[in-house]
């Protein structure tokens, strides 16, 4: 493989390895186990398995690898471990990191799931978390304390497409000696420059755009290789929170035509955007590839682009917005993102539903928020859907 790759070249070609049989699509190893030709062998490999050597597909698989090399590359990363969805990166990465006493500043905009991890299974096992608006430095800096082990923040946040500024947090958190970790779900391999900007740790659900077709569950979690082989494979190995073959098969699909679904989809995001300005229906449309946004400078001087989603919020509450759901023909009702298919979401009543209301409010998640991931179909046709549905609504 060239170090010369653009990235749609390294997606479709970093990390493959062929059997004897020169395949062109990846094999499927669909092995729980290996063979050994003498107790001897085992014996070694046990002691030491080489990269291209494995034991159980707990701790790894020819395929699985692929995957791995493949989207380190993608990102920047010396190495990636991949998991069996896209929280057992996050909850991996932190646990693995982390022990009773370890102090975590977060960004209060977070998935619901990762909140829940840190609100309540860290705290548990005694580690203190302080959460902070993720776009205020001077509460980063005010928050992170000389003993705070890292810092954990979505990138664009979700669902109000909040951008964090990564590069900035990143340099209070290093002045103290803490690891960064983003989630990166939001920017996408396609945009992400998160490791040269300054994270430790990446984390995504490969669910979304890296499949991006809907078809299975997937996480990765990427950094340093010491990190990686270190820290984050023997918990992930033991804990049993990997990735199967066949995912990473899927996975490897679907990297081979990411750059390009996510691209289109990327500026479909910033046509309906620009085609929902002014709306009478609509409070809010947010967008951060949108010069409309008040992050739109940094999104662009961190990704160059907006990604995948827009929000819009109605000005008539959950009452307009379920009108405006249940009016979509095009459009479908669902809560996953990054999809070749565009779907809607009511984070106040599904993915951020387990939020106290004076913390959905401190957020901007209001009865009338809609979040918009943009699939690959038509663009006119993506964009006359939502406006018939705001009529409606």
């Amino acid at each position: 493989m060239s170090d010369d790759w653009n990235k749609r070249t390294h997606a479709v070609h970093g990390g493959t390895k062929r059997s004897q049989w020169g395949e062109v699509s990846e094999a499927i190893f669909l092995t729980q186990g290996f063979v050994y030709d003498t107790a001897e062998a085992a014996a070694a490999r046990f002691e030491s398995a080489g990269p291209d050597e494995f034991i159980y597909a707990r701790y790894g698989n020819p395929t699985v690898a692929m995957f791995e090399e493949r989207i380190a590359g993608l990102e920047g990363a010396e190495d990636a471990f991949a998991t069996a969805s896209g929280m057992a990166a996050v909850s991996g990465a932190l646990t693995s990191m982390l022990k009773a006493g370890d102090h975590v500043v977060a960004a209060r905009a977070l998935f619901g799931s990762c909140l829940y991890v840190l609100e309540e299974v860290l705290t548990r096992y005694g580690v203190e978390v302080t959460f902070v608006d993720g776009t205020d430095l001077e509460a980063w800096r005010t928050a992170i304390r000389d003993d705070t082990a890292l810092v954990f923040f979505e990138t664009i946040a979700n669902p109000t497409l909040d951008v964090v500024n990564l590069p900035e947090v990143a340099k209070l958190a290093h002045g103290k000696g803490a690891k960064v970790v983003v989630d990166n779900v939001f920017a996408t391999p396609v945009f992400s420059r998160a490791i040269a900007q300054g994270a430790d740790v990446v984390v995504y659900s490969a669910t979304k755009h890296i499949d991006g077709q809907g078809r299975a569950l997937g996480g990765v979690i990427l950094g340093s290789r010491e990190f990686i082989r270190g820290t984050v494979e023997p918990y992930m190995k033991h804990t049993g929170g990997s990735m199967s073959p066949f995912t990473a098969w899927v996975m490897l699909k679907g990297l081979e035509t990411m750059d390009l679904r996510v691209r289109a989809q990327a500026a479909t995001a910033m046509a309906l955007a620009e085609a929902l300005q002014g709306h009478e229906k609509l409070a809010r449309v947010l967008y951060p590839g949108h010069e409309s946004h008040a992050q739109h400078a940094l999104a662009q001087e961190m990704m160059g682009a907006g990604g995948t989603v827009v929000a819009l919020d109605l000005a008539a509450g959950q009452e307009a917005a379920f009108r405006f759901l249940n009016a979509l023909n095009i459009v479908v009702i669902s809560n996953n993102l990054g999809d070749a298919k565009s779907i809607a979401t009511h984070p106040a009543t599904t993915t951020h539903q387990r939020l106290p209301e004076d913390q959905k409010n401190a957020l901007g998640i209001t009865p009338g928020l809609i979040r918009l991931s943009l699939g690959i179909e038509d663009t006119g046709d993506l964009i006359a859907d939502v406006l018939a549905a705001l009529e409606a609504a």
